[in-house]
């Protein structure tokens, strides 16, 4: 085992919740303002000079504002750099031809402000381990004298002791729909095993299998996404049930639709972790989806037809990676993310590039060197290949039928796991 400082966020509860919900509520109230008057600003600049500021630009414009006071001065910073971030993602998908893309949109329902999540950084907050305190600062529009502040006790999960971390870095309240909660982002020593090994293994997302996997030896896996197909069309009917789509019922249910995808990225993730330390890998290597809405050939939006599209907009590609990285990460394993591109359309075993290949969906059959492969698959080792290419020998043992014939793994309901097709109950 080898020690590693690595960043990581522990959730805790506030155990004096009355008497902090007013400060933290007017806390959360003012950072929803500040972002309407940050979006307000970036309407107005593009309409004058067709140009959308950046943090520093908008810190600059509304550091005098008296919105800008409500919060500490870091904590407004971050207000700004998040929107700043969400105009640069929506941007981003604009460009790589995304037409349904919106940008950011005010934090407002009717009259009333959301409550937002509050981030303090180093200057914004004070921890007392010893007694489980907190100490929050709040901006100086909200003080009723000088040294005002929020004392929050905590209480983290029974194996967390924030004495013993490395550091903290920052303390975001955020606000769960029924309570406020405490998101400690701290620096963490801890062991890492060694790399299981030195094989490479290609990762590809879409939109009908979730993950295809191509192991350097030969061998393949599938994981389809009926289970969050499924819950996607029941979520989506009993909310449209709902008389008001910022109903309470409506908010649980968003609320339970994002539990269970969270859970399903999870165990995704830490399943193939699990499935790439005993096949001995030690890179995974995963096709950036940055340009998925773009058309290989023409750089044209892509049609993945009306449910694809739908589809698509409500997966959080980033987010699993991110988990995928971390969850790896601490069994030795790197993740790597190079370019899609072209990894559709080429034939793993021989190179040839036709999109007429791709005879539909699920099937890729090359016309030069006579491989017949699942789609998903061949995207996944070609894009394995960007790292590590296969050896001649190895590609004539694939195009016998090893790409064509891969492992499909599915979620189990009933044990909250991954287990093959034949084993799994649902």
């Amino acid at each position: 085992m080898a020690k590693q400082v690595v960043t990581r966020t522990y959730t805790a509860s506030i155990r004096n919740q009355p008497q902090v919900s007013d400060d933290l509520d007017s806390l959360g109230f003012a950072a929803s303002k500040l972002w309407n008057v940050g979006r307000w600003v970036c309407d107005r600049v593009w309409s004058e000079i067709g140009h959308i500021p950046g943090h520093n630009e908008l810190t600059t414009y509304l550091k005098t504002h008296e919105r800008y006071d409500d919060l500490h001065s870091q904590s407004s910073q971050r207000v700004l750099q998040e929107l700043a971030e969400a105009f640069a993602g929506w941007y981003g998908k604009r460009h790589n031809g995304d037409t349904r893309a919106n940008p950011p949109g005010y934090r407002k329902h009717g009259d009333d402000h959301p409550r937002s999540t509050v981030t303090f950084k180093a200057a914004g907050f004070k921890l007392d381990t010893e007694y489980e305190r907190v100490r929050l600062s709040k901006g100086s529009s909200l003080k009723d004298y000088w040294s005002d502040f929020t004392l929050c006790e905590y209480q983290t999960r029974p194996d967390v002791d924030l004495s013993t971390v490395e550091s903290v870095q920052q303390v975001r309240a955020v606000w769960t729909g029924d309570e406020w909660e405490l998101h400690f982002v701290c620096k963490v020593e801890v062991d890492v095993a060694e790399s299981p090994g030195e094989k490479t293994v290609g990762v590809d997302l879409g939109i009908n299998n979730f993950a295809a996997l191509a192991y350097e030896d030969g061998h393949s896996e599938l994981y389809p996404l009926n289970c969050l197909k499924q819950d996607d069309y029941y979520f989506s009917k009993r909310i449209a049930r709902c008389d008001d789509s910022d109903s309470e019922l409506a908010t649980r249910l968003n609320q339970k639709k994002s539990a269970r995808r969270t859970h399903y990225f999870h165990t995704l993730s830490k399943h193939i972790v699990e499935r790439c330390v005993e096949e001995g890998v030690g890179t995974i290597v995963v096709g950036d989806l940055s340009g998925i809405r773009e058309d290989e050939e023409n750089g044209e939006s892509k049609n993945w037809g009306k449910h694809g599209n739908l589809d698509l907009h409500s997966w959080a590609f980033d987010r699993f990676t991110d988990l995928l990285e971390y969850k790896a990460e601490m069994e030795g394993i790197t993740v790597e993310q190079v370019s899609e591109r072209d990894t559709s359309t080429s034939c793993s075993c021989c190179g040839r590039k036709r999109k007429a290949n791709r005879v539909e969906r699920g099937l890729y059959v090359c016309d030069e060197c006579d491989t017949v492969a699942n789609a998903d698959v061949n995207g996944a080792e070609n894009i394995r290949q960007k790292v590590a290419p296969s050896s001649s020998s190895l590609s004539v043992n694939r195009s016998n039928g090893w790409l064509a014939q891969p492992s499909t793994y599915l979620f189990d309901s009933e044990s909250g796991c991954f287990a093959p097709r034949e084993q799994a109950t649902s």
